[in-house]
């Protein structure tokens, strides 16, 4: 792993850190204010729904400052206000400080997968990607361990105050190890038009919605579901060392076999843990987590390598809107779900979300297969010459594992 992918992976790793704190929490905030899930969900949602708000403006601001002055302002500020945070004296000032940390955030996630898609090729892109999604969820482990293990002697307010020092000391890491660009993001009109107009993106755009929403949805509800102390229920954010490790093992499988397939098989692991919940909520858990972050640093690489180098800020913020307006709304949904069915209701719900996934990645496939048959062809816009936009690069017959490269005497053929 470089400099680069690392600096991205701990800048991640401060960011959800921050971000998930309150989450293993929600039982006593809920008891102190008297709030149902769906009322204690919202410590989680009104930060993720700031973020899934401001992303693609601060992505496009990316384009135009650089993307490390982006991401080093945002961990920072972000620091800086989860140490504010339990010091809210009302559950209405709270809310109003996490919505000013998911905007402090968007930085991070806006810049990243741009940043990594601008500096490296796309070969190595996919596993960089997946150590990006394995340092976001170890900071989502670190977060809420830290805050769920301590609340019973800290208090709700202790343990964020505590996870707040946490993050501040890893983004100072960032702050000094992030290395600066190799040149400037590619800026052009056209980016936003472009990353809107691509079937395949938009598809990967509302799969991001589903999948955090699926995700999401469990852990709100875990406390809830689970009984016993804090820092025992807290155990089940281990498991976030399988998404960890999943997401980096998937990244090097997309780059191998397709990005199509093996998202297809992530989805098909994240409804196996989703019917696995029905017989033991922990071992369930433990499979979702593993398929979710596979299934997420999949869909992110495709987005990098799909999307042109002039709408690739535009892209990754559309698709980290997605992400977290799955995490906001699918989240609280999944938890007003869970209030009023039970957990066999979010089952069942979770699982009909997971089969339009698998649709739009099923439907996205076939179509970047077919471009690499020529099945496909788009002619150019009126007035421009040369080759059209949609020919399929390498990048996308690898996508759909049906690369066709021919040797040309400079190197093997891929």
């Amino acid at each position: 792993m470089n400099r680069l992918t690392a600096s991205i992976a701990a800048s991640g790793f401060a960011c959800f850190a921050l971000l998930y704190t309150p989450q293993p929490v929600m039982p006593q905030i809920a008891a102190e204010y008297g709030l149902g899930p769906g009322g204690a969900s919202l410590a989680l949602s009104a930060a993720t729904l700031a973020l899934a708000v401001v992303v693609v403006p601060i992505a496009m601001l990316s384009e135009r400052v650089g993307r490390r002055p982006v991401i080093v302002v945002s961990v920072l500020t972000a620091a800086v206000l989860g140490l504010v945070l339990p010091f809210a004296p009302n559950y209405d000032l709270f809310l109003v400080l996490r919505v000013l940390q998911g905007i402090a955030a968007a930085g991070v996630p806006a810049a990243s997968m741009a940043y990594l898609a601008d500096e490296l090729d796309n070969r190595r892109l996919g596993a960089a990607m997946g150590a990006m999604i394995a340092g976001n969820s170890l900071g989502g482990m670190a977060g809420r361990l830290l805050s769920g293990m301590t609340a019973d002697w800290l208090g709700w307010r202790g343990s964020v105050l505590l996870t707040g020092v946490f993050g501040l000391a890893a983004a100072l890491v960032v702050v000094f190890f992030l290395p600066r660009a190799q040149g400037r993001p590619k800026r052009a009109p056209s980016g936003m038009k472009a990353a809107l107009k691509d079937p395949v993106l938009l598809s990967l755009y509302a799969l991001a919605v589903l999948l955090v929403g699926s995700f999401i949805s469990f852990y709100n509800v875990a406390g809830f579901q689970l009984t016993g102390p804090s820092w025992l229920e807290s155990l089940v954010f281990v498991f976030y060392a399988f998404g960890s490790t999943s997401a980096a093992f998937a990244g090097r499988l997309a780059d191998r076999y397709g990005r199509g397939r093996v998202l297809l098989l992530c989805i098909g692991v994240l409804a196996l843990g989703t019917l696995a919940s029905l017989l033991w909520v922990p071992l369930g858990l433990a499979i979702v987590t593993a398929g979710f972050f596979a299934s997420h640093a999949t869909a992110s690489g495709w987005v990098g390598a799909r999307a042109p180098a002039n709408a690739r800020g535009h892209a990754s913020g559309l698709y980290l809107c997605g992400f977290y307006v799955g995490s906001s709304i699918g989240g609280t949904s999944g938890s007003t779900a869970y209030g009023e069915w039970g957990w066999g209701g979010l089952v069942l719900v979770v699982l009909g979300w997971l089969a339009l996934g698998a649709m739009l990645v099923q439907n996205s496939n076939g179509r970047v297969m077919r471009e690499s048959t020529g099945e496909i062809f788009v002619r150019p816009s009126r007035g421009s010459s040369g080759s059209p936009s949609t020919m399929p690069t390498e990048t996308e017959r690898v996508s759909a594992g049906t690369s066709t490269t021919i040797a040309n005497g400079s190197g093997p053929p891929s």
